[in-house]
């Protein structure tokens, strides 16, 4: 019986509504995270002020949990490549020592960018294909979960957008929520190549997958999307959903060569479904836009790298 419940880099992205989400249903909520995007944490939920490299306090208290949610670690391509030394410590290293030391259930969010280039459809059997280190040390740690626990539960996710919840950080650097913005603020919008497939996720149902994978006691490898989308037919839907928007298509090739598109069918068989669609986080970032909710969105803490970069200057 799963009652108490660690997040670890609960302040984040997927975090901020994840732990809304989980305590609504009755769940006790713990969040631990070092606040390296944020400069204070509010939430009505227990919190420790801690980083994951600390073994010292994470070995103290991560047993008293049934279950941890690993949130934590350096995400995409760009953030990764700043400090690879880091980033393998942080992603591989401390994701390692929560396998050999917690005894727990451990739900691991992967990544889709695994796959690299595959112009198949992809199942959760295909030869990953990674083309960055932040693939490469997700696939390390999400192999290490699998191989070493019985009770783990790890989600390939594809590309994220949308709103997670009204407090937590905004990513402004996803391609769906990037695009959207640029639309809202009465921009070109300007698609490079276009005919990249992306497999796309609200930020939600990252939170939806998590519950339903509890509540059901799932475990196992699962890709997790809500559908493929080329990025030339993101962009056109967006155009079709924001008024005055228009597009520049141009033939240079975009320097991220990813290219894969997912299957759910082996979570969706379990009875999950996407509750968000894309309409819905197009309308969020719209909105978020619109009414001034961001007072700069050139501010690098909305960017995964660009933050990171800065950071690794000093």
């Amino acid at each position: 019986m799963i009652n108490n419940i660690l997040i670890v880099g609960g302040a984040g992205y997927i975090g901020g509504f994840l732990t809304d989400y989980l305590a609504s249903h009755k769940f006790n909520v713990t969040v631990y995270d070092n606040l390296l995007f944020e400069n204070r944490f509010l939430k009505n939920c227990s919190f420790i002020h801690g980083d994951i490299r600390d073994q010292e306090k994470l070995s103290q208290i991560v047993n008293d949990y049934d279950c941890v949610v690993w949130l934590a670690g350096l995400v995409g391509d760009g953030a990764c490549a700043v400090n690879q030394k880091l980033t393998k410590v942080l992603n591989v290293d401390t994701v390692k020592w929560l396998v050999d030391n917690y005894k727990g259930k451990i739900i691991f969010p992967s990544t889709c960018s695994v796959y690299g280039i595959n112009n198949d459809l992809i199942e959760e059997n295909a030869t990953p294909n990674p083309l960055s280190l932040y693939a490469a040390t997700k696939l390390e740690a999400e192999r290490y979960v699998l191989d070493n626990t019985e009770n783990s539960l790890v989600f390939r996710l594809g590309t994220l957008f949308g709103l997670g919840d009204r407090h937590s950080r905004m990513r402004l650097d996803l391609v769906a929520n990037i695009l959207s913005m640029r639309a809202a603020k009465g921009e070109t919008l300007t698609i490079f190549g276009g005919e990249q497939w992306r497999p796309l996720l609200h930020v939600r149902d990252v939170s939806t997958a998590i519950l339903h994978g509890i509540k059901n006691n799932i475990s196992g490898l699962y890709n997790l999307s809500y559908k493929n989308y080329k990025i030339c037919d993101l962009g056109k839907m967006i155009s079709d959903f924001i008024p005055n928007c228009s597009i520049e298509y141009t033939d240079m090739k975009f320097e991220d060569l990813r290219n894969y598109r997912v299957k759910n069918d082996k979570f969706t068989a379990t009875g999950w479904r996407p509750t968000y669609s894309l309409k819905d986080g197009i309308d969020q970032i719209y909105s978020l836009i619109k009414e001034n909710r961001i007072k700069d969105t050139s501010d690098l803490v909305y960017s995964n790298a660009a933050f990171i970069r800065r950071l690794n200057e000093f």
